[in-house]
């Protein structure tokens, strides 16, 4: 159960994946045969049942791309997420180093957490899997991925990216605009640059792997310049862009909004 994308990141290699929200099996294929490294599969955005969200890790898997979800709020949805197979978990809203602290613990089996040992689900092949060895190499193999979103997470960053079992920090650039009160001006705002800044500054000085998203490959691209190894694109969005190109340089109509 080797994890690639993790393999990758602790090389200082750079990482590209898709976000995905709605339930499509044949679209996670897709995105594997284009090359991406990960998808994320987006649970608490996203409309899935716990069977979709196994089918696509399955689909994920027969094209080689590294499953990651991002869970819900719901208290099973770590749990549910590894047991089907996610090779990485995205947590959404963590502000304090206790909330860093129990993602992790749910996610790590005893001693270092309290996630529910079971041989009978996917992840552990069915039963084929099982012991110290399953449950040791699950614990190595799995990303913890908390988001940085509010002001009071970027505030916490040193605490929360210091908490044992974190693996990287994922800016949630959108969130962390509305939560600073800049709902129309959005994350290019000069406020909330200067935080997103200065989050890569610290994760610099301090060796932290940082992950984001981003709209374009221009946007990839820059996101890697500042300092990310970790960036994900948002499928739909992709592809509306670019039907929506399609439309306009060959109808000559212009875009709705």
């Amino acid at each position: 159960m080797k994890n690639e994308v993790k393999r990758k990141l602790k090389n200082g290699e750079k990482v590209l994946g898709c976000f995905i929200g709605t339930y499509s099996p044949n679209l996670v294929e897709l995105i594997g045969y284009a090359g991406f490294d990960f998808i994320v599969i987006d649970d608490e955005h996203g409309a899935f049942s716990h069977s979709e969200i196994e089918n696509m890790i399955r689909s994920a898997e027969s094209v080689n791309v590294v499953p990651i979800v991002r869970v819900s709020y719901e208290p099973s949805s770590i749990q549910k997420a590894l047991d089907r197979g996610a090779k990485g978990i995205q947590i959404p809203m963590v502000n304090t180093k206790e909330d860093a602290e129990e993602a992790v613990q749910k996610a790590k089996f005893p001693p270092r957490g309290s996630r529910g040992a079971a041989y009978s689900h996917r992840a552990a092949r069915f039963g084929k899997d099982s012991g110290k060895s399953f449950l040791d190499a699950s614990d190595e193999n799995i990303l913890v991925i908390p988001h940085i979103e509010t002001l009071e997470a970027a505030e916490n960053f040193a605490e929360i990216m210091n908490v044992d079992g974190i693996d990287l920090a994922f800016i949630g650039t959108t969130d962390l605009s509305v939560n600073m009160g800049f709902k129309e001006e959005g994350p290019k705002h000069p406020e909330v640059q200067k935080v997103v800044n200065n989050i890569y500054r610290k994760a610099k000085e301090k060796n932290i792997i940082i992950g984001t998203v981003a709209a374009d490959s221009s946007s990839v691209q820059d996101a890697f310049d500042k300092g990310a190894s970790y960036v994900g694109v948002v499928a739909i969005s992709v592809i509306l862009k670019t039907m929506e190109k399609i439309v306009k340089e060959n109808k000559g109509e212009t875009i709705k909004s």
